[in-house]
């Protein structure tokens, strides 16, 4: 299974061994006394709730599944071993410890109980689930700790691994995800929360990045403070509806994704910036904050369609410059390059096309350095074709930019003149004074 690990230095090596040793000296006993608090503090209750569908008593009992389920604790301690450095380790090793925090918490705030009754097992099945049940209650469901730590392992060696291993991996994986069930250890909803928390350790502690958290400190920007203030409310209301859907069925908890989704965008706006995407300079995001903030780019998507309904999808500027809202990939054939200046959707990709992005955040004015940086990446895009600048409708972000690439052409001799063009074109732009400001400091 090791195919494709890449090779580490021998001193690194050692290194990293040490550290991840230290490291599961420490999970191992932590999870083991927080996981059996969380169990023993649900024993005392005589009123534990579940959230079991009606037709999930259909679910095979599947006596062998034990054995992918049991797995995961290999991989669990050998994957910190599996790594080329000890920041990998670090990283890993918060993956971990996060996902199960978050999910002891809401076991002792929230505890769920699985309802069905295991027939007798013998065998290897049978020993594997005697020692299971000697520290595994039926009290911790939702979240599922393990589907969470699956999905931070299976993202761990998915990369790591190459071929046919890679393949293999993926349906190893896909056995232990079902596992939960066939094992009747959790019930059904346990499975999308529990996702929902791995991926949430993976957007927290990314690969080859900062935490999108590491930078934060809260925004004076008036303007920002509502924006973040609105998302924060949009999370509560949904958190809300989840608790009030409980009532009638379990499949209110799914309710949890967009209020997650919306509390990320607050955070972003509150002062981590566009970072809560982590969208890369070449368009690419990362494949937590893909499925993390779905909810919110679903929202945007129909935000999209609504405002530019009746607009054209982007207008000719000048000399193969054109502006206009976040394209559609069909759109794309049309130009060789794309500039891109939204943080909240990621690029399409299509062979051929050059994708530049400069993440920002919608309804926030751009800084002159990052008006001047996409009026630089216009000038050298259309160099090799047409050239689109956008943002999410084409109002603001991108016509900041292609105004301020109007100023430094010499094709208008201030940002307001770029605006009025601009707005000769048919495209709606919203540009306000201090917007103006930041474009002739950027055109200098």
């Amino acid at each position: 299974m090791e195919e494709g690990v890449t090779s580490v230095p021998e001193g690194t090596r050692s290194a990293v061994l040490r550290r991840a040793a230290l490291w599961l000296a420490f999970l191992a006993p932590f999870f083991y006394l927080t996981y059996g608090l969380a169990n023993w503090q649900a024993s005392l209750r005589a009123d534990v709730p579940n959230l079991a569908f009606a037709w999930e008593k259909h679910i095979p009992f599947i006596a062998w599944s034990i054995v992918p389920y049991w797995s995961i604790n290999a991989f669990y301690a050998l994957s910190l071993f599996v790594n080329d450095t000890t920041d990998d380790v670090g990283r890993l090793a918060r993956r971990y410890l996060t996902a199960q925090i978050i999910a002891v918490v809401c076991f002792l705030l929230f505890p769920l109980q699985a309802i069905f009754v295991r027939p007798e097992t013998h065998g290897l099945p049978g020993f594997m689930f005697d020692v299971l049940g000697g520290f595994d209650k039926p009290f911790n469901q939702a979240p599922s700790l393990h589907i969470a730590l699956l999905v931070i392992i299976w993202d761990h060696w998915r990369v790591r691994l190459k071929g046919p291993v890679l393949g293999i991996w993926h349906v190893w994986c896909l056995l232990i995800g079902i596992s939960v069930l066939t094992t009747w250890q959790h019930h059904l909803i346990d499975i999308p929360t529990g996702a929902l928390l791995g991926l949430f350790a993976l957007w927290l502690f990314p690969a080859q990045k900062t935490s999108p958290i590491a930078t934060f400190h809260l925004t004076g920007d008036r303007r920002a403070r509502r924006l973040a203030l609105a998302y924060a409310l949009g999370a509560v209301l949904f958190l809300l509806i989840a608790v009030l859907s409980l009532r009638n069925s379990g499949a209110g908890l799914l309710w949890l994704w967009p209020s997650v989704a919306l509390a990320l965008v607050a955070i972003g706006y509150a002062g981590a910036g566009p970072q809560v995407f982590q969208k890369d300079g070449n368009g690419s995001t990362s494949l937590a904050s893909r499925w993390l903030l779905w909810p919110y780019r679903l929202g945007a998507k129909v935000n999209r369609w609504w405002w530019t309904r009746k607009l054209p999808a982007a207008v000719e500027v000048a000399d193969r410059v054109f502006l206009g809202r976040a394209p559609d990939r069909k759109e794309l054939a049309a130009y060789s390059s794309v500039v891109d200046m939204t943080a909240e959707f990621p690029a399409r990709c299509v062979p051929g096309l050059n994708w530049h992005s400069i993440p920002s955040l919608d309804l926030l004015a751009l800084t002159p350095e990052s008006i001047r940086a996409g009026a630089l990446a216009v000038d050298d895009a259309r160099r090799n074709g047409p050239v689109l600048v956008c943002c999410a409708l084409g109002f603001q972000r991108s016509a900041a930019v292609v105004a301020c690439w109007l100023v430094r052409s010499g094709r208008a001799t201030n940002a307001k003149a770029a605006a009025d063009h601009l707005m000769t074109l048919g495209r709606t732009v919203h540009l306000k004074q201090a917007t103006y400001a930041a474009i002739d400091e950027a055109a200098r």
